[in-house]
């Protein structure tokens, strides 16, 4: 794992610049630090490097291609760059290699095969830039799922990418001005979709795309050499036609075979272990796969409804990993939420991003690389959501719609249509499963804008600038079953901007490495060809994971409800410490004078989370943003 930078036309000093990125993105890659420039100086590429494979000088970045057309700074790992090494050699394209890297390896079949086939013939997870000396065009390329992250944009004439966009920011005549057309969204969901970013001007390169740059380096174009989106309405016309017992066997095959490749590395391996199906398997499979010695890492809590770590220790026992847990107080907040700005370098307001730090910042202390369970709920369905969502509108759906979207006109165009009875309207006017998930968004963020902000949306929205997501613009019906739909709306938004998100930046402040083996690509094709009964049998979630995962662990250790990596962020909130922290922010005069949020929406909310006990998600949304301005006006971020 590493992190990687770079520019294009540096209207400044290059080595100054290029010094600045890398050293932003240090925690990334402590190993090394790499640079790399043309003659002329108008393409310069940034790499710092976490040693993962071939810990020798031979796996330095950025590197150059034998033939000296190509050089590269990547971020990742190709976990089948054996099977690509052998083809190159078998083809007698390379007779040898200089080491034993998967950079090396990758970069050589961008010379035998161009990018685009190289990617598609890659498995693996990955951020790179490549600059082609010859064609002198440079590409950015992104994982098929969104893994690892990239960041690119102008500031001013210089186009500038990066891992983070911390390093972005940091560019001599960078402007930090917030982009207020994608802020309803970050406080409807707790993060911003891609391809934004907090940035007007700096986007998030979306999974699966590659974008091309040519010299004179002012103009770019994407293109995509792999869908989520085409991958599951393919495999929705292409159903697995065998039987729910010979696809569980086939399931288990392909995630043995991606764990395999997963585990392989030149530093100490772990796993993520929580109580639940998905973390369970992988460690599971793992044993399986290894034939021996695992280790695994969880995450407690001293409050019983939100501990999951008893359960764990017991399956670890079960499976016998060496197996250990840390529970994690309150105290233990107050440490990591001052850090959480830094760490995401934007608003990010998933609260278990202040665990899953905790878990990676106890897993680094014994290994460099953790397997987790992450994609298990997205692939097969494991989310209570989507049941009560299916729920919902068969109740709402008997109504006839042109009645149910009139009632619900007629409440939010009314002097009432407010808060939670704007709610229910919105549910009650839903079209479908596909728009009643996007009404049952944790909260509607246009309510907490200022009424500046309000205004510049409207003359956007008039002029056609508008700021869709991938969850506004997802079609009704795409594919048949309206579970897969709400389960393809989350991969394809959710689960990339948010968990991957999470995962990324939290075990990357520590420098840890983690590998998602429900996300190998053949997996992930393999899900989207079962029929809806193999991963949801009535109130059975996860159906064929369960079928795998019951052969290794006893259902009674895995057969409850399931309470996810939550923390007691509404109780932690009124202790005497976290209390005076949140207060600070949300100090009337400060909201003001920022101009953003409207300070009486964001005061009421928190009145009646302290006076009356009423907890909105919006609250921890609104304290992130909050403590990610304290941080651009002190240049912290």
């Amino acid at each position: 794992m590493c992190g990687i930078a770079g520019f294009c036309n540096g209207d400044f000093d290059w080595r100054e610049n290029i010094g600045k990125m890398n050293e932003r993105i240090q925690h990334r890659g402590p190993d090394a630090s790499g640079v790399w420039a043309s003659e002329d100086k108008k393409v310069v590429l940034g790499h710092r490097r976490l040693s993962i494979i071939d810990l020798t000088p031979g796996g330095a970045q950025p590197m150059e291609s034998r033939n000296g057309r190509y050089v590269i700074a990547y971020n990742g790992e190709i976990y089948n760059y054996p099977v690509i090494k052998e083809k190159l050699i078998r083809e007698k394209r390379v007779t040898a290699f200089k080491g034993t890297s998967d950079t090396e390896v990758l970069l050589e079949a961008v010379s035998a095969y161009g990018l685009m086939e190289t990617l598609r013939l890659s498995k693996g997870m990955f951020a790179l830039a490549l600059y082609d000396k010859k064609e002198q065009t440079l590409f950015l390329a992104r994982d098929r799922v969104g893994e690892k992250p990239l960041y690119y944009g102008f500031v001013g004439k210089t186009f500038a990418f990066a891992s983070e966009i911390g390093a972005i920011a940091c560019l001599d005549g960078f402007q930090a001005s917030v982009n207020k057309g994608i802020l309803d969204a970050y406080f409807r969901y707790g993060y911003i979709p891609a391809p934004h970013s907090v940035y007007q001007g700096i986007y998030k390169l979306e999974p699966g795309k590659i974008l091309e740059l040519k010299a004179p380096f002012a103009q770019y174009e994407t293109k995509t050499y792999w869908s989520m989106k085409e991958t599951a309405c393919y495999g929705q016309t292409h159903l697995f036609q065998e039987s729910g017992q010979e696809a569980a066997e086939e399931l288990e095959r392909l995630l043995k075979d991606a764990i395999r490749g997963q585990m392989t590395a030149d530093v100490p391996v772990g796993a993520f272990l929580s109580a639940g199906i998905d973390s369970s398997t992988i460690v599971s499979l793992m044993r399986q796969v290894s034939g021996g010695h695992v280790r695994s890492y969880t995450i407690g809590m001293w409050e019983k409804e939100f501990n999951e770590a008893e359960i764990a220790k017991k399956i670890a026992a079960h499976l016998g990993t060496e197996h250990t847990e840390l529970y994690i107080t309150e105290e233990d907040a107050k440490q990591v939420i001052p850090k959480l700005g830094t760490m995401f370098g934007e608003p990010f307001a998933d609260s278990s991003q202040i665990p899953t730090y905790l878990v990676s910042r106890m897993t680094r202390e014994h290994v460099t690389v953790s397997l987790s369970g992450d994609g298990g709920d997205e692939l097969f369905g494991g989310y209570q959501t989507y049941r009560s969502i299916e729920r919902i509108f068969r109740k709402t759906g008997r109504i006839p719609a042109f009645l149910r979207k009139s009632v619900s006109a007629a409440i939010l165009h009314s002097p009432w249509g407010k808060g939670d009875l704007a709610t229910r309207a919105r549910l009650l006017g839903a079209a479908g499963v596909e728009d009643l998930y996007r009404c049952s968004a944790i909260g509607e963020g246009i309510g907490l804008l200022s009424p500046e902000v309000l205004q510049e949306r409207r003359a956007d929205a008039a002029a056609g600038r508008g700021y869709d997501t991938v969850m506004d613009a997802y079609p009704t019906g795409l594919l048949p079953e309206p579970l897969h739909n709400l389960m393809l709306m989350d991969m394809l938004m959710y689960h990339p901007d948010d968990i991957l998100t999470k995962v990324d930046r939290t075990a990357m402040a520590v420098s840890l490495e983690t590998r998602v083996p429900m996300l190998d690509k053949d997996v992930v094709e393999f899900a989207w060809t079962l029929p809806i009964s193999y991963k949801k049998q009535g109130d059975v979630s996860k159906k064929i994971l369960r079928d795998i995962l019951y052969k290794y662990v006893p259902r009674e250790l895995v057969e409850r409800p399931k309470t996810g990596f939550a923390i007691p962020l509404h109780k932690w909130l009124k202790e005497p410490g976290l209390r005076e922290w949140a207060e600070g922010l949300l100090e009337p005069g400060i909201i003001k004078k920022q101009g953003l949020l409207n300070a009486d929406a964001v005061g009421r909310m928190w009145t009646d989370f302290v006076e009356r006990g009423v907890w909105r998600q919006q609250i921890w949304h609104v304290l992130m943003f909050m403590e990610f301005m304290r941080l651009t006006e002190e240049k912290h971020v």
